[in-house]
């Protein structure tokens, strides 16, 4: 079965919205020209709203705030979480702590989405396919 699509992380879906430098070019074209299906998972919801409550997300709060007319603007789909996810994300041998990123990475490889990041720790996943 090939790839039926694309999901972004967080920081991709962040800096697709407001037009960053930071989103590498291929990225950037996907988000741009890509016909194929374009996925936001929904821990990114959580994740963006939970870091700019708590402060860590100080410049993204007007994305915080309209956070569902940003996903509607971009044109993707949204990727509900469900128990395959959690459990594979959960039992996942992966010395990478960070559960917003355990989870993504369960979802591209259930879903056989390639996961548009430029975290360095996805590489360690042969499994995920990734782009930048």
């Amino acid at each position: 079965m090939g790839t039926v699509g694309y999901l972004l992380d967080t920081c991709a879906f962040l800096w697709s919205i407001q037009k960053d430098v930071k989103l590498g070019s291929k990225a950037n074209d996907i988000v741009k020209n890509c016909e194929t299906p374009l996925y936001l998972s929904a821990i990114s919801a959580y994740e963006i709203a939970y870091k700019h409550r708590i402060g860590k997300l100080p410049e993204y709060g007007e994305i915080s705030n309209n956070y569902f007319n940003f996903i509607q603007k971009l044109n993707v789909m949204e990727l509900p979480i469900n128990t395959h996810h959690t459990y594979f994300a959960g039992k996942l041998e992966w010395s990478h702590r960070d559960p917003f990123d355990r989870l993504l990475a369960a979802q591209a490889s259930i879903e056989n989405l390639v996961l548009i990041t430029n975290d360095s720790a996805f590489d360690t996943l042969p499994w995920v396919k990734t782009l930048w």
